[in-house]
C-alpha cells in the first residue's frame, strides 16, 4: 500500500470517527469558562444564550467564571482541555486584545476555533452628571484645559471597556490615567462616587443610570448610532476618526475539536438565536444579532488581532 493511499485511508477514518462522535455528542454536561466575573456583560449575555442552547442540545451548560491575568486563565484552561466539545470558552472581543498584554503559552488564532457569535453591542462613554459636562465637546475642552487631571475606569486591562476608552482617548488627543477594576460594577461605583471621570460602559448597564439622570452619555463606541441611545453621537460625528469599537460576544472550542461537533453546536445556537424569545431577551440586553459561521469568526479573530496589536503598541498599554 502506497503512502498516499495510507494517508487517504487515515483521513477517511478520522472523518468517520468525528461523525460518530458528533452523533452521540453531547451525552454529558458541557463546561463553559468565562474570563470575567458574574454580572459582567459577557457573563449575563452568554448565560442567557446558554440556557436556551442547553435545552436544544439536551445537556446542561455549566458556567464557571474564571477571571484574572487579563482573561488568559480561562482561555488557557480551554486550550489545554480535551478537544471533545465538552469544554468551551465564552469571551468578548477582549479575546483579541489580551494576548498583547499578558504573556500566554498559546496562540489565540491557531489554538482555538470559533463556534458561534452570540451578538454585538456598543459601549457608551458616561460621566457623572455632577461634572456638568453635557456634550463630548465639553469633556474634551475640560481635559485639554487641565492635562493629566482626567482618569477613567475599565473592567480590567485589555477589556472591551478599556480598549474603547483607549481608542477614543488617542483619537481625541487627550491625556487620561487608566484605573483598572476587577469588573464593571466596581468601575460604575467609583464613577458615581466621583473617583473616576469617565467609563465606557456597556449600553445595557448604562441605560438605567442614564434614564435616572445620574450619568450623562457623551458618545457611543460604534460607527452608527445605537437604537437605545439615538441622540448620542458616534465618534465620527463627534469629530474623531478611527475611534470605533464594536464589542462582540463569541464562543470558542479547542482547535482540534472535530468539525462535526463544532457545526452541531453552531447549528443549535443559530436555531436558538433566531427565535423571537431569544431576540427579545438579547434586545433587552442591548445586543444586536451578528450572524457568523465558524469560519467567519476565525477570520474576524485574525483581523482583530492585527488591528489590536497596533493599538496596544501605540497606546503603550501594559
Amino acid at each position: 500500500m502506497t503512502l498516499v493511499r495510507r494517508i487517504a485511508i487515515a483521513a477517511v477514518s478520522i472523518g468517520l470517527m468525528s461523525a460518530a462522535q458528533a452523533q452521540t455528542w453531547p451525552d454529558k454536561p458541557i463546561r463553559a469558562y468565562i474570563p470575567f466575573g458574574a454580572g459582567s456583560a459577557t457573563d449575563v449575555i452568554h448565560r442567557a444564550v446558554f440556557d436556551a442552547v442547553a435545552t436544544e442540545l439536551g445537556q446542561p451548560i455549566i458556567v464557571e467564571n474564571r477571571g484574572g491575568a487579563g482573561g488568559t486563565l480561562a482561555v488557557g484552561a480551554v486550550v489545554r482541555a480535551d478537544p471533545d466539545g465538552y469544554t468551551i470558552l465564552a469571551n468578548s472581543s477582549a479575546h483579541t486584545v489580551s494576548p498583547f498584554i499578558v504573556s500566554t503559552s498559546y496562540d489565540t488564532a491557531k489554538d482555538l476555533s470559533g463556534v458561534l457569535m452570540a451578538g454585538q453591542n456598543a459601549n457608551v462613554m458616561i460621566v457623572n452628571s455632577s461634572k456638568g459636562w453635557k456634550t463630548v465637546k465639553d469633556f474634551i475642552a475640560a481635559a485639554k484645559a487641565n492635562p493629566g487631571s482626567i482618569n477613567y475606569g475599565s473592567a480590567g486591562v485589555g477589556s472591551a471597556t478599556h480598549i474603547s476608552a483607549e481608542r477614543f482617548r488617542m483619537a481625541a488627543g487627550i491625556q487620561a490615567q487608566h484605573v483598572p477594576y476587577k469588573g464593571g460594577p466596581e468601575a460604575i461605583t467609583d464613577l458615581l462616587g466621583g473617583r473616576i471621570d469617565f467609563y465606557f460602559c456597556p449600553i445595557s448597564t448604562a441605560l438605567p443610570l442614564i434614564r435616572d439622570g445620574r450619568v450623562v452619555a457623551l458618545v457611543v463606541s460604534i460607527p452608527t448610532r445605537a437604537s437605545d441611545l439615538p441622540d448620542v453621537p458616534t465618534p465620527a460625528e463627534a469629530g474623531f476618526a478611527n475611534a470605533d469599537t464594536i464589542v462582540w460576544y463569541g464562543v470558542f472550542m479547542p482547535s482540534k475539536t472535530p468539525r462535526a461537533i463544532v457545526d452541531k453546536f453552531n447549528a443549535a445556537a443559530v436555531k436558538v438565536l433566531a427565535t423571537p424569545a431569544m431576540k427579545a431577551k438579547l434586545k433587552q440586553l442591548a445586543v444586536d444579532p451578528m450572524p457568523m459561521t465558524p469560519a467567519e469568526i476565525d477570520q474576524l479573530v485574525v483581523k482583530e488581532l492585527s488591528s489590536n496589536e497596533k493599538l496596544i503598541k501605540a497606546a503603550g498599554v501594559k
